[in-house]
């Protein structure tokens, strides 16, 4: 059955109505809802609000560094420290490395551009900050919902959008309601505010059906894979910060790595590929597997353990791909919009502070009796911000590493280091993009073949074992939310022409091709395996993967990530 097949026969569904209703419990979902109810709080009215939440839990799917600039934080809730939140690592150290194969080259301290100077920052798990923050919201009235994720939106007579409906659960992988049926529910406001944080399944259909990225540059995006380990305590070095560039990638190539020591004896590190590289044969996993293998790197976690994987797409395109944050009933905020510093490699203050926006707007246009229209005050305000100002400053660092690591790393020295010495705030001059990611790659028989090595099972992994330490589980009766528009797409293009690339490209092991009994080939969907990154439905070349949400809390379920 369909699910409108579904509701006919089943329905109606049960609705509850909110003066604003918050999809997604990450950073920015929950500063949305934590600002509505200050400011509640301190004109003295009320304001309901309900948050949803696709994981098991706020901060279970949550996955990033992740380094923390705590401006935003503080603007939100000023005493976060005596309410400890779980800041507990300042930075000590800052290191810039350039890997080759066999060495590294260390940035002197004075020649690292300002964007990567972190004094002040901490070293933390998003996803313990991330509950930090749900228990601050919920102190405050505000209605979180785990494990209900948000399936559909929901419009009124006039185009607007009038809240959301959740999944149907109990659903066979037939499609047929089995004995644990039950119908979504609605849930209706007088504004939505959509947190679901990069590629977000309902921001990706709110933008292509308002347009809300007319006239940008077409989106770029990352996959970050991270790892988490305990270290001997001779090997601890807390609060240091080290990034690379250079080995592994090729020149031509988006990448580098990150490793940031937290307290109690972790280790946190990762590897970041731009999603717009052109082999089909590079494998991102297969990437950040070997970079542990370098010297510089192994130096921190050889004779240590793996306790924990996981992988997430990154929206980096910065300021020139940022789509029109509202439409009539709602906005995006976040990693949903895209307001990810990429050259900073930081986005959670960026998440809290367009929160907040989004949250002062809302909350006037409550008062002032208004519901379902453009809250056109957030997006005025965050171009009046010091977020603006300071994604301004970064909106070519994506669109230079397009033209080679060589004239990346060179023009933002220029635009990062060098002007501001001159008393320059931002590069006067702007680079634009204009291939989306999916289109950039090259055909299988003009590409060049990489050899990855097997992994050891000391420092290198497979990625069966990696999920396992994900903590990934999904229903196995239940449909699958890795989607074809075409099924015969996967055999007849992508592995005609682009040698599989969906095979490479998915850090979990999801997508494989596999011989039928006849000798065809066929691509098997492990959905099982899937950690909720969304490559797929980016880096698809021919955009036949629709990643679609599962039944509530499937998926990972990230521990101290």
């Amino acid at each position: 059955m369909t699910p409108s097949e579904i509701l006919a026969q089943h329905g109606p569904r049960e609705s509850m109505d909110y003066d604003v209703v918050v999809v997604g419990a990450g950073p920015a979902g929950l500063s949305t809802a934590i600002r509505l109810k200050q400011l509640a709080a301190e004109r003295g009215g009320e304001v309901s609000v309900v948050v949803l939440e696709k994981g098991s839990e706020p901060g279970a799917h949550i996955l990033s560094g992740a380094v923390m600039d705590p401006r935003a934080l503080t603007e939100l809730i000023p005493d976060w420290q005596q309410r400890e939140a779980p800041l507990n690592q300042p930075v000590t150290g800052d290191e810039v490395l350039f890997l080759s194969e066999t060495g590294a080259r260390k940035t002197p301290g004075w020649l690292v551009p300002d964007c990567l100077h972190n004094e002040g920052n901490y070293v933390i798990s998003l996803g313990a900050v991330t509950r930090w923050l749900a228990e601050q919201a919920e102190a405050l009235g505000v209605e979180i919902f785990p494990g209900f994720p948000a399936a559909e939106v929901l419009y009124d007579d006039a185009g607007a959008v009038r809240g959301v409906a959740t999944g149907n659960l109990g659903i066979g992988r037939d499609g047929q309601p089995n004995e644990g049926f039950q119908l979504g529910m609605e849930l209706l406001g007088r504004y939505t505010v959509f947190a679901e944080g990069s590629r977000g399944q309902l921001g990706k259909q709110l933008i292509a059906k308002y347009a809300l990225d007319a006239g940008r540059d077409p989106q770029s995006y990352a996959l970050g894979i991270k790892e988490l380990w305990e270290v001997p305590e001779a090997q601890t070095r807390p609060g240091l910060v080290v990034h690379t560039a250079g080995w592994p990638m090729d020149p031509d190539t988006y990448g580098g790595g990150f490793l940031y020591h937290l307290e109690g004896g972790k280790v946190a590190l990762g590897f970041v590929t731009g999603l717009d590289y052109k082999n089909p044969w590079l494998s991102p996993f297969e990437e950040m597997q070997r970079w542990k293998t370098h010297p510089s790197i192994r130096a921190h976690i050889e004779g240590g353990k793996r306790i924990g994987y996981g992988a997430r797409a990154i929206t980096a395109g910065g300021l020139l791909s940022l789509p029109k944050l509202v439409f009539p009933g709602g906005a995006l905020v976040g990693c949903e919009a895209g307001t990810l510093n990429a050259s900073r490699i930081k986005g959670s203050h960026a998440a809290i502070k367009t929160g907040m926006l989004a949250a002062e707007a809302a909350f006037e246009a409550l008062a002032a009796g208004r519901a379902r229209d453009e809250l056109t005050a957030y997006p005025s305000a965050f171009e009046q911000s010091w977020l603006h100002d300071e994604l301004q400053r970064a909106k070519n660092f994506k669109q230079w590493f397009k033209k080679g690591s060589t004239v990346g790393t060179l023009m933002t020295g220029i635009e990062q280091w060098l002007l501001p010495r001159l008393g320059i705030k931002r590069p006067p001059w702007t680079v634009h993009r204009k291939v989306a990611d999916h289109a950039a790659l090259r055909p299988a028989e003009a590409s060049k073949p990489i050899a990855y090595p097997k992994p050891d099972g000391k420092l290198s992994f497979d990625r069966l074992s990696s999920v396992f330490v994900s903590n990934t589980n999904h229903q196995e009766d239940q449909p699958p939310h890795l989607t074809l528009k075409d099924q015969s797409v996967p055999v007849a293009v992508n592995l005609a022409r682009y040698a599989g690339p969906e095979s490479r490209y998915c850090p979990a092991g999801v997508y494989e091709f596999v011989k039928t009994d006849d000798g065809d080939d066929r691509l098997q969907i492990n959905a099982q395996n899937c950690v909720h990154c969304k490559t797929c439905d980016i880096k698809d070349p021919t955009q036949n993967i629709v990643w679609v949400a599962p039944e509530g809390g499937g998926g990972p379920n990230y521990a101290g990530m």
